[in-house]
């Protein structure tokens, strides 16, 4: 529906919704109370709908109205926003093509610069060729001057890295030698220190079995200590490790009530034995 044809409508309606308010406010004022005027007074409700009516045209009326106005600011803010984008859209082509212009201008720049550039590199090539082409000639003579002496230096170094590997070979093959007496030295020095801890520690074992109080309890018990012995054979310290309550503890009254133990005067025995750990177990 058209603005025009609407505003029609609204002039009709309210045209129309006068005259029907204009009849209704003539037949209250002439009312009389003869017959015919009660008779009139029986069309109350006919007029209250006519009324009723008259006010739902013109709140129908009224809703258009504003349902035009409200397109209308529509129509007008729509209208606003496409011309604020056209404007956005001119400046941003405004700016591109200014940018175009100005890559432009870079572009050629750069490219009078290379052509310069690539001028110059091509003259120093050309330079630079034939320099090579004299220093070749005097290259290549000295190149078979200095090939000459690398050849007589290898020559010298070759003999010398043979003397030097028979040199080595023959310190290699002494020094196998001594490191194989060392070991077997090594080896017979185990062999006797091993020997001297076990024959001391049958010593040290007599020796507490001398100092140990045992009874028949103990028969097939065994305990093992850790004993600490000075240098002198002198008992520091003596701890249970594992074994038969009673026996280690008789065990150790026997170590401690013998004081001393036999040690060796050779350093690399005592070193076996210094913290011994023994188990013992009672003669009976």
């Amino acid at each position: 529906m058209s603005e025009s044809s609407i505003g029609i409508a609204v002039t009709k309606s309210l045209v129309l919704h006068g005259a029907i308010v204009l009849t209704v406010v003539a037949g209250a004022l002439f009312k009389t109370d003869s017959p015919h005027v009660i008779e009139l007074g029986a069309n109350e409700p006919q007029e209250r709908e006519i009324i009723e009516a008259v006010a739902v045209d013109e709140a129908r009326v009224l809703e258009q109205v504003a349902q035009i106005q409200n397109q209308r600011e529509e129509a007008r803010r729509a209208e606003e926003a496409r011309v604020a984008e056209l404007e956005r859209r001119a400046r941003e082509a405004e700016q591109r093509r200014q940018r175009e212009q100005q890559e432009a201008r870079r572009a050629e720049q750069q490219r009078r610069e290379q052509e310069s550039l690539a001028r110059a590199e091509a003259e120093r090539l050309e330079q630079a060729r034939r320099e090579a082409e004299q220093r070749l000639e005097a290259q290549r003579l000295e190149e078979e001057r200095l090939a000459e002496e690398r050849r007589q230096r290898e020559e010298q170094e070759r003999r010398e890295e043979e003397a030097a590997r028979a040199q080595a070979e023959f310190e290699r093959q002494l020094r196998e030698a001594a490191e194989q007496e060392r070991a077997e030295r090594e080896q017979a020095r185990q062999r006797r220190v091993l020997s001297e801890v076990e024959r001391y520690q049958v010593l040290i074992r007599q020796t507490i079995q001398r100092n140990w109080l045992t009874d028949p309890s103990m028969r097939g018990k065994s305990c093992e200590l850790r004993i600490s012995i000075a240098r002198d054979g002198f008992v520091t310290n003596v701890q249970i490790m594992e074994g038969d309550r009673a026996v280690c503890e008789s065990a150790q009254a026997a170590v401690l009530r013998a004081g001393s133990l036999p040690v060796s005067e050779d350093p690399d025995v005592y070193r076996e034995m210094n913290n011994i750990l023994l188990r013992v177990e009672p003669n009976l």
